[in-house]
């Protein structure tokens, strides 16, 4: 079996607290031999392939016990392949950085440590864990912050990225996951071949209708002097805008954006990538460009929502629309095989292959 292309973006039900340690030390050494045995027959690049899958990803978080559609399991099965893996890299092939919060900031030094052992050039890998997080918390933003950043990579280069956000207001979490060998432009449909449209307003620079969007906001923080851009946003402030999407004026002060403004004009950089990889530049200031580019320009960005994936809405119940039983049994059948691999007690494999069977009955 081909393993799966596709990358995206997941909705979960925003569960806090964390797996009791009784779990977690379970979930540690299943989630090792399980990883083992794939890594075995398929290479440690099937192995990124398979956790930039959202539903592969989920049952994997299943199998291990989580509950399978808590946000939880994002972080809980990241920290568990992390830890199991621990002192078995470089047998694998297969290196883990990052994680929840703190450690998350983590990861820039923790690619850079296995580089120099590897012999391996860190800055690409570097670089993609940083725009990845970057995109996903300016490029597009759907009102999620981001908390966690997993950055998976193999000793050949590949890299695959699983990060979540949360959005206080609405319960959920949202899980991104990049997949690098499909990711041939950073800021244009990075996230591709997602499945069932979720909900909600989205300003996503992402999308491929926004390309002038893109090259506008650009053109803007490039060509035109600070001193123009910030008058405009002086006079955004005072219009009446429309109330279709997450842009409020409210929330731009063109006194705190002078310094970054200015700076990235001074940088002169030479795409909307290069823009948005600018320290300091964050989510508020591609917003306030994005507002000149749309109301002074005439330029419309997207706000479709990248957002296909989802299983709190789409679930075991069928409602509103079932999961996609094919791609989940395929997953169940490849976890299925790893197991039976491993070298874990009768017992420990009788209950991973009874949760298997409950995803199957689901």
């Amino acid at each position: 079996m081909s393993g799966p292309r596709r990358t995206g973006i997941a909705n979960l039900p925003l569960h806090h607290g964390k797996a009791p340690r009784w779990l977690f030390e379970r979930m540690v050494p299943l989630a090792r031999e399980i990883t083992i045995a794939i890594v075995a027959d398929y290479g440690p690049d099937e192995m990124l392939r398979r956790l930039s899958h959202p539903y592969w990803f989920q049952a994997f978080g299943c199998v291990l016990g989580f509950d399978w559609h808590s946000s939880g399991v994002t972080t809980t099965l990241c920290g568990a392949v992390k830890e199991g893996v621990k002192g078995l890299e470089q047998d694998l092939g297969l290196f883990v950085a990052g994680g929840k919060g703190k450690t998350s900031r983590k990861t820039p030094s923790e690619i850079e440590a296995w580089g120099e052992k590897l012999s391996l050039d860190p800055a690409p890998l570097v670089y993609a864990s940083r725009m990845s997080a970057k995109v996903d918390s300016s490029a597009v933003q759907d009102g999620y912050q981001l908390y966690h950043h997993t950055f998976l990579f193999t000793a050949g280069g590949s890299w695959t990225v699983v990060q979540q956000g949360m959005n206080d207001a609405n319960h959920y979490a949202r899980r991104y996951h990049w997949l690098g060998e499909t990711v041939t432009d950073f800021v244009n449909e990075p996230h591709s071949a997602i499945l069932s449209q979720s909900t909600g307003q989205t300003l996503n620079l992402t999308a491929e209708e926004s390309e002038t969007a893109r090259t506008t906001i650009t053109g803007i923080a490039t060509e035109e002097k600070p001193e123009k851009v910030l008058a405009e946003l002086r006079r955004l402030k005072t219009l009446s805008l429309p109330a279709r999407h997450q842009i409020y004026t409210s929330d731009l002060h063109p006194d705190s954006l002078k310094k970054i403004i200015l700076s990235a004009y001074e940088r002169q950089p030479e795409d909307f990538e290069h823009l948005l990889g600018l320290s300091g530049v964050g989510a508020k200031t591609i917003r306030a460009l994005s507002l000149i580019s749309e109301l002074v320009h005439g330029v419309e960005p997207s706000y479709r929502d990248p957002a296909r994936y989802s299983f709190a809405h789409g679930g075991k119940d069928g409602i509103p629309y079932p999961v996609d039983r094919k791609t989940y049994d395929t997953s169940i059948e490849l976890l299925s095989t790893a197991i039976n691999r491993t070298k874990l007690s009768q017992t420990d494999k009788q209950q991973a292959f009874s949760r298997l069977n409950r995803l199957r009955m689901g």
